[in-house]
This record gives structure tokens, C-alpha cells and sequence, in this order.
């Protein structure tokens, strides 16, 4: 087996609410998004791939595709995928699994660029059945594992759906081999708890059913406030797909554009110690592939893949292998001496040396760096 060396995380928002469901627990739902982001929107495939391309980026990623609502609605998505599969890069995109059109389109790319592209099937089940769509879905799944491609099927555990979990398990034996994998939604109108109004101990009696190691891991690290070094932003970065502007990580301000100055190299800085979020909403990705080194986690490939009753997986070798690795295996990390000096040394810290007094900077460095141990 190929040993791939990961250099970074990048998750790339498209920044579009457009979606051919309305599912009631999804945020844009949630925060009534709707009618924000309906115009069709322009990506540069082109451009894109420049930005994110191999050498930039110091090696190959993993690259999550992920939209607001649909990912696959802006027509340029197979083409922004192709190339960035071409870079060396490896690729997971969101969907709802109906807009078939796309896969077919996809498919078509040479096997050797699909072995490294998986798919994340949200499975909206009430959804699917409403509109006659179920085997629409579970055809568009089959057709990508027939290409060669991976994938994971995901299920949002919601309080409606519960009475139907026999059917959902059913279907799911059927026509995947295996149990899906649950996710834990978060009710962003109420200080982001765990979305249910059921007693926390009851919720996860009723879901520990499907025995997802998704569903376990997102859980143990579900409201706990990270405190540790993270090293966000210099070995992952979250951008806006349509506008290139970047953020270490979410909850943080936006500090470059990856479409400007695109023949220079992208700055990476840490978040270090001063996050600013109550909790990693996806730890799922950032904590699994080590964006915390000492933090023990399982691989994202385990809390991803499936062995179904064949004894088949639901991710190639390729992508376990890429899935499997830990960030901080192929990247420096920085001790106390050396976070202090890159503090020092970044544009931005610079900046504020110029702009405020030297005894409220030097306190700051000394007292509060996010270099401190």
C-alpha cells in the first residue's frame, strides 16, 4: 500500500443555500437562510485549482467540498473537482445524493482520479421518501462505489425520525451491506446543544444502535471547550470557494485571499491557544486528522468507513490510506521557544507591534501569547 503523505486539511465552503431539499434540522432551516445565496453562483475551476494547487500547498491534502445547502447545484463542480483531483489531492464532497446528473458526469473521469475521491451521502431519509427518491439515492451510491470511488452514508439523528429507525436500518443493510453512520446535529438557535428534546441519556440509548464510530467520537467531544495548542490554520485552512478569502479556522477573522497574489505562497498561522469557539464543531476532521497532536483520537477513515456483510469496504485503499494519516506525522510541530518566535515573526502580530504601545504588546506576549505553554 502507497504511503500518502498529507500535508493539510482544507475545507471549502460554497457559499450557495440552494437545495432540492428542505430538511427541518438543517441550520439554513434553522436560521430561516432560504432565501440568501438563490442567484446562480460563478466559480473559476481554472483559478481554483492555481490556488489550491499541489506545489502551493507544499503536497497532497485532504479537500472537503461542502455548501450550505446542495454542493453539487453550481454546474462547475465537476470541473472543480477534476482538477483538483489532478493536483494529487484527495476529495470529499457533501451531497444529498440526488442530483445524478452530476454523478453521471463525474464518473467519467479516470478511474485513477476517483480512487482518491469520496463522497459524504447526507442521508435525509423523511426527505427521500416524501419525494419518491430513495432509490434515486441508494442508484447514485451504487453507481459511484461501481466507478471506483468511496463513500460513507450519514444520517442526521433527529426525534422525528425515530419511529421509523427499523425501516431505516432495513433499507440500509439492503442496499449498502452495512448500518449508516450517524452524526450529531446541533440546535443553533439554543446555544448550539445537541439537537433533540429528549434527555441526553435516552438520545443515545435509542441511537447507540447503529454502533457508529462517527456518532461515539463527535459525541465524547461534543460542548468541550478545546484548550490545548491547536494547530489550525497552519496545517488546515477553511475558504470560501467563490470569494477565496480564508480563515485559519472557524470563529476566526478572515486574514488572506487565496485568489490574490496566487504565484506567492499562502501564509499559515496557528490558532494555537486562543480559540474562540465553545466547541470543534468538526472535530470529526480537524481533531482525527491531528490538527491537536497530543489528543488521541480514532483516524478519520475509521469514523468514515464501513465493512459490509461481503466483507467489502465502503473506502478504497486510496482513500483509507489518505484517511488514515495524522497531520502532525508529515508537519513540524512547535515547542515554546519556536511558537514564540513565530508569534513575533508573523505580519499580522507585526502590525499590532506598530500600532500599539510597547508595553501593552509586550504584556500581551509575555502574559497572554497563544504561544504559551
Amino acid at each position: 500500500m502507497q504511503n500518502y503523505k498529507i500535508k493539510k486539511l482544507i475545507t471549502c465552503n460554497i457559499p450557495i443555500s440552494a437545495c432540492n431539499l428542505k430538511c427541518h434540522y438543517c441550520y439554513i432551516s434553522q436560521l430561516s437562510d432560504w432565501e440568501r445565496n438563490k442567484v446562480s453562483l460563478s466559480l473559476n475551476p481554472e483559478l481554483i485549482e492555481k490556488a489550491l494547487s499541489n506545489k502551493r500547498l507544499g503536497g497532497s491534502c485532504i479537500i472537503n467540498l461542502t455548501g450550505k445547502g446542495e454542493t453539487l447545484i453550481p454546474k462547475e463542480m465537476p470541473e472543480v473537482i477534476r482538477r483538483l483531483l489532478q493536483q494529487g489531492h484527495f476529495l470529499e464532497v457533501v451531497t444529498n445524493g440526488t442530483l445524478t446528473n452530476r454523478f453521471d458526469e463525474i464518473i467519467q473521469f479516470p478511474r485513477e482520479l476517483l480512487s482518491r475521491l469520496e463522497f459524504k451521502f447526507s442521508f435525509h431519509y423523511l426527505e427521500l421518501i416524501e419525494r419518491n427518491w430513495l432509490d434515486r439515492f441508494f442508484s447514485n451510491v451504487k453507481k459511484i462505489r461501481e466507478a471506483g470511488c468511496s463513500f460513507t452514508v450519514e444520517l442526521m439523528p433527529n426525534d422525528e425520525i425515530i419511529p421509523y429507525i427499523d425501516d431505516i436500518k432495513k433499507v440500509c443493510i439492503d442496499n449498502l451491506g452495512a448500518l449508516c453512520h450517524l452524526t450529531i446535529g446541533r440546535d443553533d438557535t439554543d446555544r448550539r446543544k445537541i439537537l433533540t428534546n429528549l434527555p441526553v441519556e435516552e438520545y443515545l440509548r435509542i441511537w447507540e444502535q447503529f454502533d457508529s464510530e462517527m456518532f461515539r467520537f463527535k459525541y465524547s467531544v461534543f460542548n468541550k471547550k478545546r484548550c490545548e495548542f491547536c494547530y489550525a490554520g497552519m496545517w488546515s485552512l477553511h475558504i470560501n470557494l467563490a470569494t477565496g478569502d480564508s480563515q485559519p479556522c472557524y470563529g476566526c477573522s478572515y486574514d488572506q485571499n487565496i485568489y490574490k497574489n496566487i504565484d506567492k505562497p499562502l501564509y499559515f498561522r496557528p490558532v494555537g491557544k486562543k480559540c474562540k469557539q465553545p466547541f470543534c464543531f468538526n472535530a470529526h476532521a480537524f481533531l482525527t486528522l491531528g490538527d491537536i497532536p497530543e489528543l488521541i483520537t480514532p483516524t478519520y477513515a475509521e469514523i468514515r468507513d464501513r465493512e459490509d456483510v461481503d466483507g467489502n469496504h465502503w473506502l478504497t485503499e486510496e482513500i483509507q490510506n489518505a484517511f488514515s494519516s495524522k497531520l502532525y506525522d508529515n508537519n513540524s510541530t512547535m515547542k515554546g521557544k519556536d511558537r514564540l518566535l513565530y508569534f513575533l515573526s508573523s505580519p499580522l502580530h507585526i502590525s499590532r507591534i506598530l500600532n500599539y504601545n510597547k508595553k501593552t504588546i509586550w504584556k500581551n506576549i509575555l502574559a497572554k501569547s497563544i504561544f504559551h505553554e
